[in-house]
């Protein structure tokens, strides 16, 4: 697969996130996925992304940067959402915060294998 056709399977993917299209998942997240140097697999990863929607119930991910080759995806998300109660260990309550999250995923046959994602959590705290 080259760069520009896994660009649009990202853009994919971030449209089945932000479509709550979990019965979906599978066709862009492989079964073994890792997050962040953990073996999470498809359903924990399912499970993390439903968490999240539960908390934050405005959450959309926008792609703010995208850099895509044969097997890996880098994009910088950015955030505008209200969590409900707690965010990133931080009593968020309610208030509506911006932030990004840098993220860089690696692909086999077409799926997602490995996620690495760092969030800016210094630009939550500044806005608290």
């Amino acid at each position: 697969m080259n760069g520009s056709n896994l660009a649009e399977l990202y853009r994919g993917y971030i449209e089945c996130l932000n479509q709550q299209d979990w019965d979906n998942l599978g066709a862009f997240v492989g079964d073994d996925v890792q997050y962040n140097g953990t073996h999470v697999g498809l359903s924990g990863y399912r499970a993390m992304l439903e968490r999240d929607y539960r908390e934050i119930p405005d959450l959309r991910f926008n792609i703010n940067l995208l850099v895509a080759d044969a097997q890996y995806v880098a994009s910088r998300l950015d955030f505008n959402c209200t969590p409900k109660g707690m965010f990133l260990g931080l009593a968020v309550n309610g208030k509506t915060i911006s932030f990004a999250e840098n993220v860089f995923y690696q692909f086999q046959n077409g799926k997602i294998v490995d996620v690495r994602s760092v969030i800016d959590k210094v630009a939550v705290e500044a806005q608290l």
